[in-house]
């Protein structure tokens, strides 16, 4: 993930509503979840929600899916790991000795 991605993905999620859309699509898991039940589980009006949807994946953090007459969106794992990593990338000057038993997150952070 370069530079231009990351800053994308972070205004992306610096945003109550699309942060929280996007935790409960990580949530949801491979499965996803459509539009209204989305909308439902966090309360926002679903043009509201479909704004910050389009937000989502115009920075390429959820994807979305016709299922019939119906749209699935699901968290894009791949540029969510991207995301994780770039910040990451050299935590602790980039000695493995930090990392908290194997795990994406610094110990002395």
């Amino acid at each position: 993930m370069n530079e231009t991605d990351v800053i994308r993905s972070l205004a992306a999620l610096a945003h109550e509503l699309r942060l929280r859309a996007f935790r409960a699509l990580v949530v949801a898991g491979d499965e996803g979840l459509t539009p209204g039940t989305l909308s439902e589980q966090l309360g926002i009006a679903p043009n509201t929600l479909s704004f910050h949807l389009k937000e989502l994946a115009s920075a390429a953090l959820v994807t979305q899916e016709r299922q019939g007459r119906n749209l699935v969106y699901r968290a894009a794992y791949p540029a969510m790991n991207g995301l994780l990593a770039y910040l990451t990338e050299n935590c602790c000057q980039g000695s493995t000795a930090c990392l908290d038993d194997g795990a994406t997150g610094c110990r002395s952070c």
